[in-house]
């Protein structure tokens, strides 16, 4: 095999007159003599020039959209415009032909709900190459940051009994025939016969592990995939994502809220470094799409000033009782234009009123704390004033909340009681209370969706578009 030399690579090489390898997928064929070469190592397309008068028509013929090539020449000074570097093609092979009669992604604008039902080849595009490059950046800085500051990688399960979010929105796990479920004498599903022996699903949150994990380790993280069988047709949500769940113990809700954002700007910062040419191509591609929108609707900030917004902001930090105060006064609740008017304390804020804290009245994000327990889920420490746990969500511009997290209830008597209210089975999480029992400590954690995260990075507006094949009602394609 010949070697290969990467798109990337060459663009920004400082050498001319070498002889190159270069392969890749042909993005666009012109006047017989122009190919513009893409392999997926940046946005950019190399142009090979084509010697069309001594070369073989029946092969010009098979230089079509979406073919694979591969061309050997020469790097040269460009002299055209819109390149430095061309290549000289001397010989041209065809790797794999590609019929532009049937080829469905054809160098026009396409609309990305028909490049999701192509999301088999939604990659070759300029739009879908920046994304999953910046997602790539983003994966890598995650393990960086923690890495760096000797968290340990820990691997929670997929297939879990314990139900985290205590609202057993789950998908079941079985092997049973399910034209024959076995049944007991009582006419309940018997379990008992099923290969793990209990109902078991997949999870919703690697966070109950990784508690255990931090209770001998200190600092852990874990990276992985999470599920929810919500029926949610939305822009924001998905049936498997991708959850980064730190557990760190000794740390109260301050460390947990330093931490995260220290996290956030560690990896925004990064694909900033790593990834320029890719944001300002979908800072461009957004700035297009809002003029499209009435100005209302228009962001205030492009996407490469609402990352660098994030990095030159300290997150505004206030409790939750303060926000609500914040909006009960403001005008859009006055005058009745959020969809959901704020009545008073204990009501459950929606994105449009995160967004408002955020985008309006601090102009920077903010770090919310003590919500009402009522909203927040058992394992969350209770403060003293017997109404707030110490929760912390961290809202961003244009998306709302990004983090969700907590200092957690290492109080076994104060953990037991609130199972209870709840209703929650104590003998299923025997475990966890366990660790509660045997050398508890004060230890914090938070959730990071990491599709929320890469949703911000790139400006897309939907959530299907940041993962590679997207799993929601109905739709388990690919």
């Amino acid at each position: 095999m010949s070697e290969r030399t990467k798109i990337k690579a060459l663009l920004q090489s400082q050498q001319t007159d070498i002889d190159v390898t270069v392969k890749g997928w042909v993005r666009a064929f012109r006047s017989n003599r122009f190919i513009a070469l893409n392999d997926g190592s940046t946005n950019n397309n190399i142009q090979v020039v084509v010697d069309f008068e001594n070369t073989d028509a029946a092969l010009l013929k098979r230089i079509t959209v979406g073919a694979a090539v591969s061309v050997t020449g020469k790097l040269i000074a460009s002299l055209g415009k819109g390149q430095t570097v061309e290549v000289i093609a001397a010989g041209i092979e065809i790797l794999g032909d590609s019929d532009p009669e049937k080829y469905p992604i054809q160098p026009k604008k396409h609309s990305l709900e028909f490049l999701r039902e192509n999301a088999h080849l939604r990659f070759r595009t300029s739009t879908f190459g920046a994304i999953f490059r910046l997602r790539n950046s983003l994966a890598f800085a995650v393990h960086q940051f923690f890495q760096e500051r000797s968290f340990v990688y820990l691997h929670t399960p997929v297939i879990t009994q314990s139900d985290a979010e205590g609202a057993g929105e789950a998908f079941h796990v079985t092997n049973f025939d399910l034209n024959n479920i076995p049944k007991t004498d009582t006419g309940e599903v018997d379990y008992k016969q099923d290969f793990f022996g209990k109902s078991t699903n997949l999870t919703v949150s690697g966070q109950l592990e990784g508690e255990l994990g931090a209770m001998a380790l200190s600092d852990i993280y874990t990276f992985g995939p999470t599920f929810r069988a919500e029926n949610s047709n939305t822009t924001r949500h998905l049936a498997e994502f991708w959850m980064i769940e730190p557990e760190v113990a000794f740390n109260d809700l301050h460390d947990n809220m330093d931490l995260a954002e220290d996290m956030l700007k560690y990896v925004i910062r990064y694909a900033l470094d790593k990834c320029p040419d890719d944001i300002e191509f979908l800072t461009q591609r957004l700035q297009e799409e809002e003029k499209q929108k009435p100005q209302n609707e228009r962001s205030d900030m492009t996407l490469l000033e609402k990352l660098q917004f994030c990095l030159d902001n300290n997150f505004e930090r206030l409790t939750y009782t303060e926000a609500i105060e914040i909006l009960k006064e403001s005008t859009p609740n006055k005058k009745k234009k959020f969809q959901y008017l704020i009545e008073g304390w204990g009501t459950d804020l929606q994105s449009e009123h995160e967004r408002y804290l955020v985008e309006k009245h601090f102009k920077k994000p903010v770090i919310l704390t003590d919500y009402p327990k009522e909203i927040k889920s058992f394992y969350m420490r209770q403060n003293d004033d017997g109404k707030t746990v110490a929760a912390m969500d961290i809202l961003f511009p244009g998306i709302g909340e990004i983090v969700g997290g907590s200092q957690r209830e290492e109080r076994l008597d104060k953990l037991e009681q609130r199972m209870d209210e709840l209703g929650i089975p104590k003998d299923e999480l025997w475990w966890y209370l366990d660790t509660r029992r045997f050398g508890t400590c004060v230890h914090a954690g938070f959730g990071l969706g990491f599709e929320r995260l890469v949703l911000f990075v790139t400006g897309m507006g939907n959530i299907r578009d940041v993962i590679p094949f997207p799993r929601f009602p109905k739709n388990a394609e690919f």
